[in-house]
Formats: C-alpha cells, sequence, structure tokens
C-alpha cells in the first residue's frame, strides 16, 4: 500500500451523475477522467473520508476498486456549468475533494440479470467489508456497483454513506463500535455469497493495526479537519481524529467480531439448505 494517494488537478466538469444524492460528476484531470465527489455536497468532507478508509480496506482485501486519488478543484472550476445547485456545490468544494478512476463502458449491476458473474466468495468478502464499514448503500434499489470488460469485471464504487458513525463521535463507544449491522440483511449480494464466517477467517488478519493506521495516514488533515457550515470539527487536530478512527476499528476487528456472525446469520436466513448460492449450482 503506498504512503499517499495520488494528486490531481481537475481541469474540466465533464457531467454530472445524478444517480446519487451528492450529485458527483466526471471530471477530466491531468490523469484523465475521473468520478468526483464534492466535499461541498451531502455529508461534506466526512463522506470523502469515507471514501478514502473504506477503498484502503478494500485495496487492502484485494477487492475491486477503481483507484482513489485526491482532486483538487481550482478558483473557478466549473464556472460555465449551468445548474445552481451544481455551482453551489462546487463554490464550496475548492481545494481538496476525491476522486475514483473513470471506469469506461461500465454499467450498473442488476441483480437479476448479473448474478452469474459475481462468484459467491467474491460476494462474501464484499458484504464482510460493508458489515465492517457499516456501509447502508449495497441494496438492490442502490448497489454502487458496477460492471465492466469482455471479461464482466466487478467494480465496487461510491462508499460516501459508510462509516456513518463518524457523523456523531459523541455517541461512539465500544460496545457501538463492535455491535452487529442490522442493515447487512438487505444487501444486494448476500444471497448469492457464500460463507461469511470463512470470509471472516479469509479477511480480518489482512486488516491489521498497522494497515488501519497507513490508511489513516492517506487522509489529508484538511479533510479530517473541515466540519459542517456553523459546527467545529469534533476533534481538536487531525491527529486526534485519526486516534479516533484506529480505536474504533481496534475494537470493531476485535474477535469475537459479533457483525460478521450477524451478517452470517443473515445469510442463512435466506438459505436453502445448500451452502452454494443457486446461480452457481450447475
Amino acid at each position: 500500500m503506498s504512503p499517499s494517494l495520488p494528486r490531481v488537478l481537475a481541469r474540466r466538469y465533464v457531467t454530472p451523475l445524478r444517480e446519487g444524492g451528492s450529485l458527483p460528476a466526471v471530471v477530466e484531470t491531468d490523469r484523465g477522467l475521473a468520478v468526483a465527489k464534492f466535499r461541498g455536497a451531502g455529508q461534506g468532507a466526512r463522506a470523502l473520508v469515507a471514501e478514502i478508509i473504506v477503498g484502503g480496506i478494500a485495496e487492502a482485501l484485494g477487492l475491486p476498486l477503481p483507484e482513489v486519488t485526491l482532486i483538487d478543484a481550482p478558483e473557478g472550476f466549473g464556472h460555465a456549468e449551468p445548474d445552481p445547485e451544481i455551482q453551489d456545490i462546487l463554490r464550496g468544494s475548492r481545494g481538496l475533494n476525491v476522486g475514483l478512476g473513470f471506469i469506461e463502458g461500465a454499467f450498473p449491476f442488476d441483480p437479476v440479470a448479473a448474478s452469474d458473474l459475481v462468484p459467491p466468495t467474491l460476494a462474501a468478502d464484499i458484504v464482510w467489508l460493508d458489515a465492517l464499514t457499516t456501509n447502508i448503500d449495497r441494496t438492490a434499489r442502490n448497489p454502487n456497483l458496477l460492471i465492466a470488460g469482455d471479461e464482466a469485471t466487478l467494480w465496487l464504487i461510491d462508499h460516501g454513506a459508510a462509516l456513518y458513525f463518524h457523523h456523531n463521535w459523541d455517541a461512539v463507544d465500544e460496545a457501538r463500535a463492535r455491535a452487529p449491522f442490522a442493515a447487512i440483511k438487505d444487501h444486494v449480494l448476500l444471497p448469492i455469497a457464500a460463507s461469511v464466517t470463512d470470509a471472516d477467517a479469509r479477511l480480518a488478519a489482512r486488516v491489521s493495526g498497522t494497515t488501519i493506521d497507513a490508511i489513516l495516514a492517506r487522509i489529508p488533515d484538511d479533510l479530517l479537519m473541515d466540519a459542517p457550515e456553523g459546527r467545529t470539527p469534533p476533534f481538536d487536530s487531525a491527529e486526534a481524529n485519526r486516534d479516533a478512527y484506529a480505536r474504533y476499528f481496534r475494537a470493531r476487528l476485535a474477535a469475537p467480531r459479533a457483525w460478521a456472525e450477524a451478517a452470517e446469520t443473515a445469510r442463512q436466513s435466506l438459505g436453502t439448505g445448500d451452502d452454494t448460492p443457486l446461480a452457481y449450482r450447475r
């Protein structure tokens, strides 16, 4: 894992992506096209922090994720965009934002038409990641998965809604950090996933404290200390903020992991008595 994220310059606002409430956009950078997530939209900078953290964990697990970059939006960027809502977002997004590499020719994952394309072990690994990071945004209504290429590669995108605990640090304690993630029962890949218990045995050791520290070190101080208008940051320094995330993940990853057990229970509740998902029985 590289110690820092690539940093690119936004040169042209190409087109908004209106599927989500945060209005990401395709932008042209000095390294090619990217999908930019803007700090002036939705949940602000903490959604971008979630993109970096969950993206780093996905990378450590070897899961398919477009390259995560930091995107500098200079003064005047997107000034020709006529939509006033988008202009408001861009005005609040000068400076650092976060982007994912643009995947040419990708189409959204359809759980009815494309389930056969996802190996059950990969589905289980993604369920495990989303249970770990409390990602509420991987449902049949909004899978945040893309399929692309001749080999129909699956890509994970859009993790800004994960880690929702960090919008209210005052309520975070060890019990909450270790708690099951009830929304995992609605995960789009749960019906086709192999054993989440086996995924837990495969993956937990890959997300060590050292790995989490390396991921947190990638987050610019500016994003950690950004707070919604009218509110102060929850911590006195960026380092104290990193320490809070590190404590949370140490507690969440400590055995036994009730959230992984709950995910497996939810999977079994959908089951047919055969551990192999229907799409893979031939």
